[in-house]
């Protein structure tokens, strides 16, 4: 199966909320490949994505 996203323009602001993410966790992240980081390093900033997202949920229900 193709790594395709349904909504194609959501694309770009995954990628600006992954730079974010990344940012906030420290980890040096560049458009384009990333497989230069460690396990450790992708996962934090899988982490904070998913992190920021439930705070975000949350928010909302209030």
């Amino acid at each position: 199966m193709a790594k395709q996203s349904l909504v194609p323009q959501a694309r770009e602001a995954l990628d600006r909320f992954k730079m974010e993410a990344a940012t906030e966790v420290g980890v040096n992240l560049k458009n384009g490949y990333n497989g230069d980081l460690t396990s450790r390093q992708a996962g934090s900033v899988g982490g904070q994505m998913v992190k920021k997202m439930i705070e975000s949920y949350e928010n909302s229900m209030k």
